[in-house]
């Protein structure tokens, strides 16, 4: 805190033992040491509570941070959602997709009569393509 050497203390104790007088040194030095150890104390709290501000106040902008990348990690998974339902739809298409369940169990019939089950996402054209090509 202080640069006092070793000589400089041994000044200031020699001129406080001529005014105080030897019966009080030794309780005015107690009372120094006690006051010391105050002042000690409270500028460590001190420091303690400013740390503490300045951790506060990263932990705040690391959180502000983290939420706006959040926000934006959110909002582009939305906007890819959204991009591949719009490709997947046929925009004359109804919202609704048709059911492929019914389709998939139906019995088609290929150009020679021959009853086929149709696969699931086949139509009546693509398995008709696939037979008249073999």
């Amino acid at each position: 805190m202080f640069d006092i050497s070793f000589f400089e203390i041994m000044i200031i104790s020699m001129v406080a033992l001529i005014v105080i007088g030897p019966e009080r040194l030794p309780q005015v030095a107690r009372t120094l040491g006690h006051l010391m150890g105050r002042c000690r104390q409270f500028v460590y709290s001190i420091k303690t509570d400013i740390h503490n501000e300045l951790r506060m106040e990263e932990l705040k902008n690391m959180h502000n941070s983290m939420q706006e990348t959040v926000h934006s990690i959110e909002n582009a998974v939305r906007e890819e959602i959204n991009e591949i339902k719009s490709a997947t739809q046929p925009p004359d298409s109804p919202a609704e997709a048709p059911d492929t369940t019914a389709a998939s169990s139906r019995q088609l019939t290929d150009s020679r009569g021959k009853p086929t089950t149709a696969e699931s996402g086949q139509t009546k054209s693509s398995s008709h393509d696939q037979t008249s090509s073999q």
